[in-house]
């Protein structure tokens, strides 16, 4: 017994023996490594652990809105999700087999809410090529190891999106969140613009640097202002804790500036909506519109409309600071300059227009006061005028033109605004070789009526404008203000380009002439009379020049003036490229009258809001219709007693044609309309002016077609 305790305590102390031996070697272990790491290697260690915590990444701030004059957001950051499925996830993997019939129920649940093709309603063939289920059984039918981590369910949708898809058959029976599930999503910013197309140029857009992943922008306002709108970044860095090395931010980002525009929603939705019309009517190739505060500058609305590939017309080019040869609006400017000089003292002073400098006058020779030279848009009349004081110098018009800042950027707010051309006429070129008198003569002729320039539509209404607000040249501009991260508002001010360009007796008096334009018996813009708002104004044409030559076969049709006359509010200037054979009467415009006339009846004008008050002429309103409708009650609607009633009967047209519904009342226009098979949608009220299919043209039954009515 004795001796089996002994051998016992022999094998208890072996084992205790070997166990210290093994402990003193791993003591042994731990100190070599440690002093290999802290000695040894100490150099090496230190270094990667000072890489490791110097490591910076940057913080990228949130890009600031732009908004309304009125604090509706034009442009503006929005998190969004990309709802992605890991077909690798180990509760995907551990599953003995796929639960098909709930797959299929998934795939028929994505088909209704996030289809992979916009319109599944195709081809079955299609159908089966883009349809969920195809999709899902192809990956699930791989082996684990090789299906996708990464499939994507819905791109840029929002968390409630994301909440939704958790409930859908097969993804339901995964709980858990973050990497315990295999439904996960990305998130990222999108730069959304809530009113589409409107003012699309003038915002801008913005476009992401994919070396940086950074987002700036590269047209309109976002380019412009992108300094402002984007913030500055922020700084991360690594720092040791007791835990662990995690991120410190060690400089916050900051958040860009909230810009807000002068830019007037509704205003902006009628420049639009007119300048279309008007484009669409005269089968034009583009057209650019804006419409500006007289008193401050303030750009409330811009609109670039242009004729696209697939025959419809969309906002493209901002052409409202592209220099183009101006045409005749240009003499307002020359004879305000004729005025200040005292090359001419009154309106009623006569010039010659005659033939003189290679140009005659289309509306006759003779002699011409001021008004009617203007009235009449008498190139010769003009030229002569402006001859009184360059003739002798033409290089002096030049410098004329820049003593009241024609040349100097405007700094609008809009990217790439150009600068006026026009050429300095010196006695030598640049090589140094002569210039005869003859041709400076000629060229300082045709500088005085709009031709040989290059002016930009934003400069020439500028100083329309100047002319509308007695001789002051503000600022046009599109910034109001900035708004920073803690909601305190800035207000950016716009000056004056010159606090006086022109006296303001000089002002009254272009103004007077420019008004004959409109009003005159013998004006080139009489169609844009309304009794309702007096507008005065300038047209302009200008042949394109194509491959060095002119285009002939079209022609740039302009109108730049203000109104309500008598107290400027607002100035407007239209440029419309289409065909020969029209007018800018016709054309350009009939976009400020259509405008003119929205702004009067929403009381914009500082009248009343009633349409129909203050209407001083006598003529009659008739409308077509082929109802029978209550006269008293109809007169009473308008407030118009010398109603005039034409009875008509629905217009004939061969089956499978457009009717001819201009002229008609809403109601009758659009029974006319549906009955032939259209679909109609109609803008503004009164009687039809405008149909967007032509009256004979074929049609496809259940086609959309656009009426437009106007009092």
């Amino acid at each position: 017994m004795a001796t089996k305790k002994k051998n016992n305590k022999k094998g208890m102390l072996m084992r205790y023996t070997i166990m210290s031996i093994m402990m003193l070697l791993i003591a042994i272990a731990v100190v070599a490594k440690l002093v290999q790491a802290t000695v040894i290697e100490s150099g090496a260690w230190n270094e990667r652990a000072r890489k490791e915590l110097s490591y910076v990444s940057t913080i990228a701030p949130e890009r600031g809105n732009i908004l309304a004059s009125n604090g509706n957001i034009l442009a503006c950051n929005l998190k969004v999700y990309d709802i992605m499925l890991d077909l690798k996830h180990n509760k995907i993997e551990r599953m003995r087999e796929i639960p098909w019939a709930s797959v299929d129920s998934l795939a028929d649940s994505l088909d209704l809410y996030y289809p992979r093709h916009s319109d599944l309603n195709v081809h079955p063939d299609t159908f089966k090529k883009y349809s969920w289920h195809t999709r899902l059984r192809k990956e699930l039918e791989k082996a684990p190891d090789k299906r996708r981590t990464n499939l994507r369910l819905a791109a840029k949708r929002s968390l409630d999106d994301y909440e939704r898809m958790r409930r859908f058959p097969f993804l339901n029976r995964f709980t858990g969140n973050g990497y315990r599930n295999p439904l996960y999503k990305n998130a990222r910013d999108v730069r959304i613009y809530p009113y589409g197309k409107m003012a699309y140029r003038s915002i801008g857009r913005v476009n992401e640097n994919f070396e940086t992943r950074e987002f700036h922008g590269y047209s309109g306002l976002e380019k412009d202002l992108d300094s402002l709108l984007y913030g500055k970044p922020g700084r991360t860095k690594k720092v040791a804790l007791t835990s662990g090395i995690t991120n410190w931010v060690d400089v916050p980002a900051v958040r860009g500036y909230d810009i807000i525009t002068t830019i007037d929603i509704d205003l902006q939705d009628m420049l639009e909506e007119e300048l279309l019309k008007v484009c669409a009517e005269a089968n034009a190739e583009w057209g650019t519109a804006i419409l500006m505060e007289v008193a401050t500058g303030e750009i409330k609305a811009i609109s670039n409309i242009e004729l696209l590939d697939d025959g419809t017309y969309g906002e493209a080019l901002n052409r409202a600071v592209i220099a183009y040869e101006p045409g005749s609006v240009m003499k307002p400017i020359s004879l305000m300059i004729a005025f200040e000089d005292g090359l001419v003292k009154s309106v009623n002073d006569v010039a010659d227009c005659s033939p003189f400098q290679r140009t005659s006058d289309p509306h006759g020779g003779g002699m011409k006061s001021m008004k009617q030279i203007i009235e009449q848009s008498s190139n010769t009349g003009i030229a002569r005028v402006i001859f009184r004081g360059y003739s002798q110098d033409p290089s002096k018009f030049h410098d004329r033109l820049t003593s009241i800042g024609f040349f100097e950027q405007m700094h609008s707010g809009i990217a790439d605004e150009e600068r006026p051309r026009v050429r300095k006429l010196l006695p030598k070129d640049s090589r140094g070789n002569n210039i005869t008198m003859t041709a400076r003569h000629l060229d300082l002729a045709r500088q005085a009526y709009g031709y040989n320039t290059e002016i930009p539509p934003l400069y020439t209404l500028a100083y329309y404008n100047a002319i509308a607000n007695k001789g002051r040249l503000v600022r046009p501009h599109l910034v109001r203000g900035l708004r920073d991260e803690n909601g305190l508002d800035s207000t950016v001010s716009a000056g004056y380009i010159r606090e006086q360009v022109c006296s303001e007796e000089t002002a009254e008096k272009v103004k007077q002439c420019i008004r004959e334009v409109v009003w005159g018996s013998h004006g080139t813009a009489r169609l844009v009379q309304d009794d309702r708002v007096e507008i005065a104004g300038k047209t302009g044409t200008a042949y394109p020049v194509e491959h060095g030559v002119y285009n002939r076969a079209k022609r740039r049709y302009a109108f730049a003036g203000f109104f309500p006359y008598a107290q400027p509010r607002y100035s407007c200037m239209a440029l419309v490229l289409g065909p020969s054979g029209t007018s800018a009467n016709r054309t350009s415009g009939q976009v400020v009258k259509r405008v003119a006339l929205k702004m009067y009846s929403r009381g914009m004008l500082g009248n009343t809001s009633n349409y129909a008050e203050k209407r001083t002429s006598s003529r009659p309103v008739v409308a077509g219709t082929t109802t029978r409708r209550s006269d008293a009650s109809l007169s009473k609607s308008i407030e118009n007693s010398t109603l005039r009633r034409i009875s008509t009967s629905e217009p004939a047209a061969k089956r499978g044609r457009v009717p001819d519904v201009k002229g008609y009342d809403a109601p009758s226009a659009i029974r006319i309309l549906e009955r032939a098979g259209l679909n109609v949608a109609i803008r503004g009220s009164g009687r039809v002016v405008w149909q967007s299919i032509p009256a004979g043209e074929k049609f496809r039954r259940g086609q959309k077609i656009t009426i437009s009515l106007r009092i």
